[in-house]
């Protein structure tokens, strides 16, 4: 039996650790036979096109042109790669290995411009799939556990999980990417929201047998993980206060021996709610929910972050430009990235509160920001040493923890990649498992991961936004990062965000 005083989370979060000495040993090779379609197909339904409102026509209704804006930017295709066969599309919202496992649905509980029911966004035609007409709202809120903010909303986005979409890649440590990828569109999913009028409520608490039944989902192959109810902020009675994000799951101790290629699936079975429409829930806001910096290193080298705010232009035109036209880096050129471009890249993903005249969201939703924290390795920024830095972002500070270039160290913790080892910074999400563990049960792992992912998409269109190449790695190895950089052991590794000069716009620059 597995050890009893270590919960699943931790389990599994050991178990899909990689190894130096054992990476090559249990890598499997990749049966492209079998490689998963990234797209949901329906044998039935009435599709609406959503394709004619994306232009700004005056004459086109306002309400189906600011829906088809948000769906595109949150998760449409934006682009495509030529293959022998099908090409390889892109999408908004970046995802490991361009797998794409989420599924965007929408729920209507009825509005003049969309009929009661559930809808699927087809993100290869960009049209609405109606492939259930009935009133589901009430089934919705029951799941939801009578979530405060599903009382005066009329829409919904669930946002799905395909696993074998992941899995066929990466077995089992799928789990923490299908959650970074879902964090990825989340923080697109908020950010659209602003350019349209909208506000994106965030719920990760819900009864998630319920929810996959409402929607109709084969829960060996698909998962309900994220539930967004979207609040229309043309009508008064949909300014909605913030309700609490996260619910608490119960520890659990007790497991079998779980073979490889099956740990997945019990852990994300460990770590669901039951369905219990009588739960009576505190939904509150926790008072304490804003960030505090969890480190203060006696006489280190600090750093101020302050900077002016990234200027997305008027009505957001460079956001909804940036989200459109990212790409994720494949190569950096290994020049130094100015201070200036740090500070702002970290200003934009960690300090909403400076882009309220932008009418973004000055407190967006996240689960849990107090349990990530955030390292910064440094290996070539103009006017900064070299080193890891802890990022305190209520202090708005960078603290030295270890004077020393990286680059080396980085490429070898990086599994090889030339990303790490060419990147101007890499910023690594970190979090204290067993004490998130101890506060919300084993589902934090959801939590915590979606978060790191929703960091790192600010992020990553920030630094696209200011001409800068940007990446995420989610494969690491977890042990050697902390004892390398000199990272807390306590601290287990969430996320990598790696950050410099594209190759090819470098190469550019020099041409010009």
């Amino acid at each position: 039996m597995p050890d009893l005083q270590v919960s699943i989370a931790e389990h599994y979060h050991e178990r899909t650790k990689y190894d130096p000495e054992t990476i090559h040993a249990k890598s499997q090779a990749l049966n492209w036979e079998e490689q998963p379609i990234p797209f949901k197909s329906y044998k039935f339904g009435t599709s609406i096109d959503l394709k004619p409102y994306l232009s700004e026509d005056p004459n086109r209704d306002g309400w189906w042109q600011r829906l088809s804006k948000l769906l595109v930017c949150s998760y449409g295709l934006t682009g495509a790669i030529p293959t022998s066969g099908e090409p390889h599309y892109l999408r908004s919202s970046p995802s490991a290995g361009g797998l794409y496992p989420a599924e965007v649905y929408l729920i209507s509980r009825g509005t003049p411009e969309l009929p009661a029911g559930l809808y699927n966004y087809q993100a290869r035609t960009h049209t609405l799939l109606n492939f259930w007409e009935s009133d589901v709202w009430t089934s919705l809120q029951s799941a939801c556990l009578w979530n405060p903010v599903l009382e005066d909303t009329q829409l919904a986005i669930v946002v799905s999980a395909v696993f074998f979409r992941s899995v066929w890649r990466y077995q089992d440590r799928a789990y923490r990417r299908i959650f970074l990828d879902t964090g990825h569109l989340i923080g697109n999913i908020e950010l659209a929201c602003a350019m349209t009028d909208f506000r994106s409520h965030l719920i990760g608490g819900f009864a998630d047998e319920a929810l996959n039944q409402l929607l109709y989902f084969d829960p060996e192959q698909e998962g309900a993980i994220a539930v967004l109810p979207i609040a229309d902020l043309t009508q008064i009675r949909e300014n909605l206060p913030l309700a609490r994000t996260a619910l608490p799951t119960a520890p659990k101790l007790d497991y079998p021996r779980i073979p490889d290629g099956g740990l997945l699936s019990y852990f994300h079975q460990a770590t669901q709610i039951p369905h219990n429409p009588n739960a009576k829930v505190n939904w509150k806001v926790p008072e304490a929910a804003e960030h505090s910096d969890k480190f203060n290193f006696p006489f280190c080298h600090r750093v101020s972050t302050f900077c002016d705010p990234i200027d997305w232009e008027h009505d957001l035109h460079g956001l909804e430009q940036t989200m459109i036209h990212r790409r994720s880096t494949r190569a950096f050129s290994g020049e130094p990235l100015p201070i200036g471009e740090l500070k702002a890249v970290l200003d934009f993903a960690y300090q909403p509160q400076h882009y309220i005249e932008q009418n973004l969201d000055r407190s967006p939703d996240y689960f849990d920001l107090n349990l990530v924290e955030t390292f910064v390795a440094v290996s070539g920024v103009t006017d900064l040493e070299d080193g890891c830095y802890y990022y305190a972002p209520k202090a708005q500070e960078l603290r030295q923890i270890r004077f020393k270039n990286f680059r080396r160290e980085l490429h070898f913790l990086c599994l090889g990649q030339d990303l790490g080892r060419d990147a101007s910074a890499i910023v690594f999400h970190t979090a204290d498992l067993r004490n998130a563990i101890e506060q919300y049960g084993d589902r934090v792992y959801r939590y915590l991961h979606m978060d790191a992912g929703h960091l790192g998409q600010r992020m990553n269109l920030a630094a696209s936004h200011l001409g800068l190449g940007a990446s995420g790695i989610g494969g690491f190895f977890d042990d050697q990062v902390n004892e390398v950089l000199g990272i807390p052991q306590d601290e287990a590794v969430l996320y990598i965000t790696a950050l410099g000069r594209c190759l090819h716009r470098a190469s550019r620059s020099r041409q010009r």
